[in-house]
């Protein structure tokens, strides 16, 4: 049996999103993988970009996610489910003044990694290594519309 209490897990943190481990790739045979991500208030936690190989599911346990899927750009509050599909661009952020909780599915395993690989490189001072990112990106054959960043944090009043 595997129990994940509240604060276990392992963490990959960056400025814009706070990821806690629950199920990793190996925990399920690599079928899914389950982490908890806390966006910040007032916080872009990703720009519109596409999975070639995994869906996600966020499940919104405190706050509010807003969402972008596609040309569809809506809010999800506590208890709603979004379904983030692959080979559908998306971005997803919190415009709120409090921080947005959620559990979010990753099917199959394997980009949970993603997280914990990306935040060492944005959480370091003074400018992110883009080249680093990209081949992470890469690797996780993540395409990133980077240019819709400034486009997001505009229209949706956010920080950064």
């Amino acid at each position: 049996m595997k129990r994940v209490g509240e604060s276990d897990g392992a963490r990959a943190d960056f400025p814009g999103l706070k990821t806690r481990y629950i199920l990793r790739g190996e925990d399920t045979g690599g079928q899914f993988s389950l982490v908890e991500h806390v966006i910040p208030p007032r916080t872009l936690a990703a720009p519109v970009h596409t999975h070639a190989h995994e869906d996600e599911y966020s499940f919104v346990l405190s706050g509010t996610m807003s969402v972008q899927i596609g040309d569809e750009v809506a809010d999800a509050g506590p208890g709603e489910l979004v379904a983030k599909l692959r080979g559908v661009p998306h971005a997803f952020w919190n415009s709120k003044d409090e921080p947005a909780r959620l559990l979010e599915l990753i099917s199959p395993a394997g980009f949970e990694d993603y997280f914990e690989e990306l935040a060492p490189h944005l959480s370091a001072a003074g400018p992110p290594d883009f080249d680093a990112l990209a081949k992470i990106r890469d690797k996780y054959s993540l395409t990133m519309d980077m240019d819709s960043r400034e486009r997001l944090i505009q229209e949706h009043g956010l920080n950064s």
